[in-house]
This record gives structure tokens, sequence and C-alpha cells, in this order.
């Protein structure tokens, strides 16, 4: 129940319920609504600047979350560019270097994307930086996982060959059932029989009688025959392919010709004492890309590791060569 109100009346002398007019009953409450609202919109002001609309608030949560994704993002593309990098290195130091391929240069594998406008629709935005840099790994990713594919490609193409190609590839000894001990001379730096200088010599002699069987070390095609007295003497030069041939010099006689087929272990001379030969014996030498290499290590289809180590041993003592 309302309380009632009472005014003093001067001309009675005395207290009077007080009984407002309907008009100003009226503006009373007007005014009360008035005043109402606006405290409402006040306080409403300051709580929006203080903590923001309810859609601001949840677009703040929205970019809040974006981030965070990003960021989730950005450690996997790190994982992934990790994985890559791995894979990148096996396939240069263990699958091409089985197959002699030449590894992919650098410049290849790091290859980016041309266009300096590239990104220029994601300038802008308050967070532009953030999404280019995203962009940018994934493209450079998405770039050399391209590069690698095609080298897979290449790998499988290489390893479909294989088996001619370890077939021609030089693996035995040039003459069967060799003593270690008759390697008279190893590859590298010997003193000349003849002139008594430091020369490098740049294949392997092994010492026998002449008539001794000699053998092709792989497939191939026989590239020249050479007969003579000076030099290598009569010698016989076998295209492997896959950058690889074999000569064999000093030979006595030659049961193959120029453009004929021959099978490794295929017998194609016998050992002898021609041209610039101290006495009978047969220089053998592995060439790759037309640059002599030694040929020690190309006789791990007969040799035990322990015969291996020795011969590496050897191989580090002074000597003269035979030619």
């Amino acid at each position: 129940m309302a309380r009632k109100k009472f005014i003093y009346n001067p001309q009675t002398l005395d207290y009077e319920e007080y009984k407002p007019s309907k008009s100003k009953r009226a503006s009373g409450v007007i005014f009360y609504i008035i005043t109402a609202a606006f405290l409402g919109y006040v306080v409403m002001a300051i709580i929006n600047n203080a903590v923001g609309t309810p859609k601001e608030r949840l677009q703040a949560r929205e970019i809040e979350f974006m981030k965070l994704q990003y960021d989730i993002m950005n450690d996997k593309i790190e994982t992934i560019d990790e994985l890559l990098a791995e894979m990148q290195d096996r396939d240069d130091n263990i699958y091409r270097t089985i197959f002699e391929a030449e590894p992919i240069p650098t410049s290849v594998r790091k290859a980016g994307y041309g266009g300096t406008n590239r990104y220029e629709a994601l300038n802008g935005y308050e967070n532009s930086s953030l999404i280019k840099e995203t962009s940018k790994k994934i493209d450079v990713i998405e770039s050399q996982l391209n590069v690698q594919s095609k080298s897979f490609d290449d790998v499988y193409d290489m390893a479909k060959n294989k088996a001619k190609m370890l077939s021609c590839i030089p693996a035995i000894m040039p003459v069967k059932d060799v003593d270690i001990y008759r390697i008279s001379s190893h590859y590298g730096y010997r003193t000349d029989p003849f002139y008594k200088v430091q020369k490098l010599h740049s294949g392997i002699d092994f010492s026998g009688p002449i008539g001794t069987h000699i053998y092709s070390t792989g497939d191939g095609v026989v590239e020249k025959v050479s007969l003579g007295n000076t030099g290598y003497g009569n010698n016989i030069i076998i295209n492997h392919g896959y950058g690889y041939k074999t000569r064999y010099a000093h030979v006595s006689k030659v049961y193959v010709k120029v453009g004929q087929k021959v099978k490794r272990g295929e017998y194609i001379a016998d050992m002898g004492n021609s041209g610039k030969s101290t006495a009978p014996h047969l220089h053998y030498e592995v060439i790759k890309n037309n640059k002599a290499i030694n040929p020690v290590n190309f006789f791990y289809n007969d040799l035990t590791p322990e015969e291996y180590d020795k011969i590496l041993e050897l191989s580090e003592r002074q000597s003269m060569t035979m030619d």
C-alpha cells in the first residue's frame, strides 16, 4: 500500500493529504522512465567500452582461436619441413649414390615461387603477416615436394635397370684365384722403374706367367684394341656404360675385337710382357667419367672383408711399378 503524503496548508493552518493532479502524475512517470532509460544507456555504454559488445566478444574469441590454429599449423609445417629435409638427404646421399647418380643441386631443391604480387591479396588484414608467412611456407614445401616426387620417379627408373647396371659395373678381379700378395703394385704414386721418379700409377699390376688368363670384370662392349710394343703395349679397353671403362694392358694375346659384347668373367686375353714393361704382368685400370680411379674398390665380389683390409694395408706401402 502506497504511503500517503501530507503538506501544510497555511490558509487552514492544518496538514492536508497531498493529492497531485493527473497531469503532474503523468509528468512524474515520464520523467522516471526517461531517467531510467538514460541511466541504463550510460551503464551499457560503460560496460560495452570496458568489455565489448557480445558480437565483438564473439569476434575476439574467433580471432584468438584462428591465431591458435595458425600456430598449430605452423608447428605441423615445421615438422613436415624437417621430414622433407630428411627425405632429401637420404635421396642425395643414399639412393642416388647407390645408382651412381648426381645429387639434385640445392638451387633446384630450394627454388620458390616467382612473382612479387603473389601474396598481395592477403594484405590489409589485422593478421596479414601471419597469413602471408604461413602461405609462403606452404608454397615452398609444395615446390620441394614436386622436386622430390620427380627425383623418386628417376630413382624408380634407375632401380628398374639396377640388375643391368650392377652386371656392367666392374666387380671382380681380372685374374682368377689371385693371391693378393701377387699384386705387385697398387694404385697411387709409385716409383717408375725406367725413370726412377715418383709418378701416379693409374692402375694395379697383377704379376704372373705369360699366358695367364685375363677376364672381363663386367658386362660391356669392346671399345678399343691396341697392339704395339710401346706404352701399354697390347691392350684392351671395354666400355661398361654408366660412365665406367676398364683397361687391360701389356697382354700377349687378345681374343676379342672392337664392337664385341662381352660378359663379366668372359675370357678376353692372356697375360704378357708387351710395351713398357719390366716383367710379365697385367696392368688393370678402372676409369670413371674418363678419370682413372682405384680398382681396389671394385673387387668386392672376390674378396673377404679380411682380404680387402689386407689389400688396403699393402696399397699403402711404397713399391716400384712394373710399367
